[in-house]
């Protein structure tokens, strides 16, 4: 998925393997309980050195995604959740992220709106659709994303440092955080513009508009007929700004949290079809009236 990083920094290169790592667990790409390539062929995949992916390796251990199992690697130990009520997850039992964004993209067009705090899930997620086009598995016609992300000069509760009484570190932690949403919707723009370009598909667009609303949950809205929701559940944990420097630090639990799924069907007064027409006119009374 990351083939030709350069590892630039120390730091910024365990940085982004760990984050990258963190959203395909969290997406789907592994399954809970899968083991995870080798370091040696992670660090191809990565463009870094061996050293690196095991600093990477060793961060997410603390943050309680994997754990290393004698003589099998390093196995997921932790992946996001999804409570959906339908029959289909009935039938499969855990369903992950990662398999509602494929039925999505298995329809002649695809509509997404999306509200979150960065665009690191949504990129994970439309990375691994654009591999399926490319190899052939589906094939959309259209690809329209709206994505509502905070106003970057608003003044966000989190992530805040701990025993940081002037704030410097808090200042970093929010810089670190924009630079991540920078990056993933950098890539999601580049990509789908990439796949109009070699006319894989008719359309391939994304708009990104800014709201001065702190999320304080995320919402997907696909394809006018599911939804999945997420509180942002405050936690402390481990941030890394460095090689040599963890912070302790208040932060929103995203990639974990637990998301719950609604679909809309022929009932206008089902729980479903409730949620969507409520969160669709709340999504587009945002769009058009407060983001920019």
């Amino acid at each position: 998925m990351t083939n030709g990083r350069s590892e630039v920094s120390g730091g910024s290169a365990v940085f982004r393997v760990v984050e990258d790592l963190r959203s395909r667990m969290a997406g789907g790409d592994f399954s809970l309980g899968a083991p995870l390539p080798a370091q040696r062929l992670l660090a191809v995949e990565y463009s870094v050195s061996r050293d690196t992916v095991q600093k990477a390796l060793k961060q997410l251990r603390k943050e309680g995604w994997v754990e290393p199992r004698r003589g099998s690697g390093t196995r997921v130990v932790r992946a996001q959740q999804v409570q959906s009520y339908t029959a289909k997850a009935a039938r499969e039992g855990r369903v992950t992220l990662r398999e509602y964004f494929d039925e999505a993209f298995t329809q002649e067009e695809v509509r997404l709106d999306v509200f979150t705090l960065t665009s690191e899930s949504l990129d994970t997620q439309v990375r691994g659709q654009i591999e399926r086009i490319r190899s052939g598995e589906t094939r959309p016609r259209s690809i329209a994303i709206r994505m509502l992300l905070p106003a970057e000069s608003l003044g966000l509760p989190y992530p805040r440092a701990l025993d940081d009484p002037e704030a410097r570190l808090t200042v970093r932690l929010r810089k670190r955080l924009l630079e991540i949403t920078h990056r993933h919707s950098g890539s999601m723009v580049s990509q789908l513009q990439q796949l109009e370009a070699e006319e894989l598909v008719e359309s391939a667009r994304i708009e990104i508009l800014h709201v001065d609303l702190a999320p304080t949950f995320k919402l997907y809205l696909i394809n006018d007929t599911q939804a999945l929701h997420a509180p942002y559940e405050v936690v402390e944990r481990p941030i890394v700004l460095s090689d040599q420097e963890t912070v302790r630090a208040l932060d929103v639990l995203g990639l974990g949290a637990t998301l719950t799924h609604y679909v809309k069907d022929d009932n206008p007064d089902s729980r479903g079809s409730v949620f969507l027409k409520a969160w669709q006119a709340w999504f587009d009374s945002v769009w058009t009236r407060l983001a920019y």
